[in-house]
């Protein structure tokens, strides 16, 4: 296949560039296969380091939460987890197009066009973050308290400053250093899962549960585990999986990302919902330890923090590149620096208002409707182009195989806006602020399938209309694209 000159975002790479030692200086800049040091069972080992962490353990709490009996919760986790599928098959364009998922999303979006999903993802990778750093500020919030000391303002504001520059750190020096530390702490938090595992079994009294909810509550559930798990991933995937050498085989890099994530997920969030049925208060990660022994707080919330650090380093990481794929003119530890305090702001906002946990289940429930209709797209045109992208086309600013219609794809634009209309048409989001639920779920008894119609729609609508462009594409190569 032909390939393009790029104008910008390429890179030389030596063999000293890929190190945890040193700051990354490559964003979203195309990778060349010097610097491509990633092997499989890196992969493997990063996605693991990630998921194993308590706000895995906390989603399945919440699950059982929400009035599923244990069976029911079991089932929504098992099925919800094979979403992890999506991660894998969002990994496969790393390795080949080198770049990050929102320069990869050039292909289908056009390179002007893809601004309008990535800002979609940048918020999201926020609030993400946001998550995540909140977390940490409560659970060192608990650990002051059982120390007694009281959560004073300045207390709080002291804590979160803490926790935005320790936080900072690892997404900061980039790519080699996530790997590393996640391979390292994955060791870690298995022990600690076992020892929870060992506390949290023998105390699970399943005969008292006699709830059974409702279908539509079920679905609900289905969709907290989907947006937290692969489909929440997808748009990380190959942020990741492009350092591993172009030539890496496709299956090995599937699985690699969906096994690495899979496992620790249905592990963590079934141990999650035996420790709901031990102690309600396993629905928030301070609470969790009332679910263990008494002695068990103390080294179980010093080994959290860790834990949230690290998955959040992943987020904090691709909304950095993602800032980079908006067109912002940063370089991708600047663009660190900007989210990070962003992050910090929003922080404390939530903190101080107090509705954690509400909002992020309404957040989880929203962001499957542009993320569903995304990826479906992204899988599409994937399948449509066999997987070949052409490198140079997608790091150019202007020009090349991508630019079509003044940098815009109109085709893939709407079908993200018809798949994102489906997918609200079966929302149930009655409880969250904004409220809504969608004409499908009501006539379904408040069933939530937005997940799986905004895939649908927005594949199968980008399909229909791109079945012969694509192949004329790959036909005239780069060079026909190129504007005057």
């Amino acid at each position: 296949m032909a390939t393009s000159q790029p104008t910008d975002r390429i890179g030389s790479a030596t063999p000293e560039d890929y190190s945890a030692r040193k700051v990354e200086q490559r964003g979203i800049e195309l990778i060349p296969e010097a610097g491509r040091k990633m092997t499989p069972a890196g992969l493997f080992w990063l996605w693991a380091g990630g998921i194993w962490n308590v706000e895995y353990l906390v989603y399945g709490a919440l699950v059982i939460s929400f009035g599923l009996s244990f069976g029911q919760a079991v089932l929504a986790i098992l099925i919800g987890n094979v979403s992890y599928v999506f991660l894998g098959m969002a990994s496969l364009p790393g390795p080949e197009a080198g770049t990050t998922a929102f320069m990869v999303s050039r292909a289908p979006f056009g390179i002007n066009g893809n601004r309008v999903v990535s800002a979609f993802n940048w918020l999201t990778q926020v609030g993400f973050e946001i998550e995540g750093i909140v977390l940490v500020v409560l659970v060192t919030l608990a650990m002051f308290a059982r120390g007694g000391v009281g959560a004073s303002t300045g207390l709080k504001i002291g804590v979160i400053l803490a926790a935005v520059a320790v936080q900072f750190v690892v997404p900061f020096f980039g790519h080699a250093m996530i790997t590393k530390v996640l391979r390292y702490l994955s060791i870690v938090f298995i022990l600690l899962f076992a020892v929870m595992a060992v506390l949290v079994v023998p105390h699970a009294n399943l005969g008292h549960l006699h709830q059974q909810a409702s279908w539509a509550v079920w679905t609900t559930a289905v969709v907290l585990i989907i947006a937290a798990g692969g489909l929440g991933w997808t748009e990380n995937a190959s942020d990741y999986s492009r350092y591993l050498p172009r030539a890496t085989r496709k299956a090995r890099t599937f699985w690699a990302a969906t096994l690495g994530a899979a496992i620790p997920s249905v592990l963590l969030e079934l141990l999650g919902a035996l420790a709901f049925v031990v102690s309600p208060k396993a629905t928030a990660v301070t609470g969790v330890p009332a679910s263990f022994a008494g002695w068990f707080f103390w080294p179980f919330l010093i080994l959290v923090l860790p834990q949230l650090f690290a998955i959040n380093s992943l987020d904090l990481y691709s909304s950095g590149v993602t800032l980079q794929a908006l067109g912002i003119p940063v370089k991708r530890w600047g663009a660190v620096v900007i989210d990070t305090v962003v992050a910090g702001l929003v922080t404390t906002l939530v903190i101080f208002k107090g509705n954690f946990y509400t909002d992020l289940s309404g957040f989880l429930d929203y962001i499957v409707v542009w993320l569903g209709p995304w990826f479906g797209i992204l899988a599409v045109d994937y399948l449509l182009r066999r997987g070949r992208y052409d490198p140079g086309s997608l790091a150019a600013s202007r020009g090349g195989l991508y630019w079509r219609n003044g940098g815009v794809n109109w085709k893939a634009l709407i079908a993200q806006a018809l798949g994102m209309l489906a997918a609200l048409m079966w929302t149930d989001a009655a409880f969250y602020v904004p409220s809504f639920v969608g004409p499908i779920s009501k006539a379904t008894g408040g069933a939530d399938f937005s997940w799986a119609l905004g895939i649908l729609v927005g594949g199968g609508a980008y399909l229909v209309m791109s079945l012969g462009s694509i192949g004329k594409e790959l036909s005239a190569g780069p060079e026909a694209a190129t504007p005057s």
